[in-house]
């Protein structure tokens, strides 16, 4: 009997079953109960291009790409966040922290789903809507956002995992399904190819109700991130300087850029939409908040993912972000809300927080919460590493500046300007801000990695070199694939 892996029995069921799992009405954000159009009368008309691209967006907010998967994959490892929650809550969470997780952990099968549900949704898009009889202009743009979300969604899997699938068309045949693990140069090749693609094809921007789609920005800001993980430092400064290029600024307040009321700022380059939409619960969907929410507190949250002390200690002294990033047990946020001086915490996530007032009941708590994926400040973090690593020492410490400055917010008794012009030094000095900038936004764990300071930062809780600079393949997509797919070493 043939068996297929989970990312391509995913894809089969798209077209073979129903494409509406995920699809969306006309609004971007507004996801309805769908009514069950089968696939042989979809892709015949603009209006099913719409849902289907929108479909792709719906799928980045679901519980594989937002909750406990991300939280296990790309935060618990590094030293600024551990489970959070009480003790016996999520134990197998732990696994993450100390590098114990084996290769049949749900989180990691959760992980590589939402990743390969996504790229379906992307391959269907791109080998069905060039046939679409429909307005040129808008089928182009169309495909140019398929290929950005399939390349943010590889990225996330090759960090992860090193080699994988590499799925960049929908299977028309029984050989097509069931792939082998393509080397990761593959991989990062195909994200390039995308990215590149989409830059060409997207707009700097939109309006109304588009707002929140991929952007030109958004392509060349993260293939500048691609490159910078691949050490090509040309690459990375010349894509961030077409970014600085675009009009992007940074908000003028580093603690009221993560609300709701200022998403999609002048600072945003791409974040993945949620909403609230009143008498919709089934559209309402992101628990990014939820899980990592205060606990105890009505319309907190579950408590997942918190701050350690290691991460307060690497503030300068009163830098703001830091009170802007951690909520602390018995304080008073800014919008109001008295956290309990008592319960199972001491710190959470305060980017993630949403005022304990905006809960509607029968609505996940903070599902209105935006998740920010690139802002212009770390664009300016990656060209200051580009100008330091490439020798342009004056450009690498004007761009660190334009961060600093936004964070000591005029108050120049604090934060001092960085002056140095040692090249380790300015590294050093640049991957600090990346961690207190950055903090809590899934980037601290891989950045160190691709760093090459893993084993120092990260040995004291269990990382092994030759080891965990990846995660182990879920063993189902192993058994699924009848071995076809082979393990990382180590695992």
């Amino acid at each position: 009997m043939k068996t297929f892996s989970i990312h391509t029995k995913l894809i089969a069921l798209g077209l073979t079953c129903t494409f509406v799992i995920t699809s969306c009405s006309d609004s971007f954000l507004d996801v309805p109960t769908q009514n069950q159009q089968p696939s042989q009368e979809f892709w015949k008309t603009q209006d099913d291009a719409t849902k289907a691209v929108n479909s792709i967006y719906a799928s980045q907010r679901a519980w594989e790409q937002v909750a406990f998967a991300p939280i296990a994959v790309e935060s618990l490892g590094s030293d600024d966040t551990e489970k959070g929650s009480s003790a016996s809550d999520a134990t197998f969470l732990n696994k993450y922290d100390d590098f114990s997780v084996t290769s049949t952990d749900g989180q990691l099968l959760d992980f590589w789903k939402g990743k390969y549900q996504a790229i379906n949704l992307c391959n269907q898009v791109l080998d069905n809507i060039p046939a679409i009889s429909m307005d040129a202009t808008l089928k182009a743009r169309y495909l140019a956002e398929a290929k950005f979300i399939r390349a943010y969604n590889y990225f996330r899997l090759v960090r992860a995992f090193g080699d994988v699938p590499l799925r960049l068309s929908t299977p028309k045949s029984g050989a097509e399904f069931n792939l082998p693990r393509a080397p990761k140069a593959e991989v990062w090749a195909a994200i390039e190819k995308d990215l590149t693609d989409a830059a060409a094809g997207l707009p700097v921007s939109y309006s109304g109700a588009d707002v929140g789609r991929a952007t030109k920005g958004a392509a060349l800001a993260l293939h500048a991130k691609v490159a910078m993980y691949l050490s090509k430092w040309g690459d990375v400064l010349a894509y961030t300087d077409q970014v600085k290029a675009l009009g992007y600024t940074l908000f003028s307040d580093y603690e009221k850029l993560f609300r709701v009321s200022n998403e999609n700022s002048v600072e945003s380059i791409f974040e993945i939409q949620a909403a609230l939409i009143p008498g919709n619960p089934a559209a309402s969907t992101s628990q990014y908040s939820q899980v990592q929410g205060v606990r105890g507190s009505t319309g907190g949250g579950w408590g997942f993912n918190v701050p350690t002390t290691s991460l307060v200690n690497e503030y300068e002294a009163n830098d703001p972000r830091k009170e802007a990033t951690i909520i602390f047990r018995g304080e008073t946020t800014p919008q109001g809300d008295v956290i309990p001086v008592s319960g199972d915490n001491p710190m959470y996530n305060q980017k993630s927080y949403v005022p304990f007032g905006d809960y509607v009941s029968g609505f996940n708590e903070g599902c209105q919460q935006n998740i920010r994926v690139i802002r212009f400040a770390e664009v300016l973090l990656m060209n200051a590493e580009a100008n330091n690593e490439l020798g342009n020492t004056t450009a690498a410490l004007a761009a660190l500046e334009l961060v600093r400055a936004r964070a000591r917010g005029g108050n120049n008794t604090i934060l001092p300007q960085v002056t140095t012009t040692d090249k380790v030094q300015l590294r050093n000095a640049i991957w600090h801000e990346r961690r207190v900038e950055l903090a809590m936004e899934f980037d601290r764990y891989f950045d160190v990695i691709r760093q090459g300071r893993a084993v120092t930062v990260f040995g004291p809780k269990g990382w092994k070199a030759n080891k965990n600079e990846v995660w182990p393949i879920p063993q189902n997509e192993i058994d699924l694939s009848a071995g076809k797919l082979v393990q990382n070493p180590g695992y």
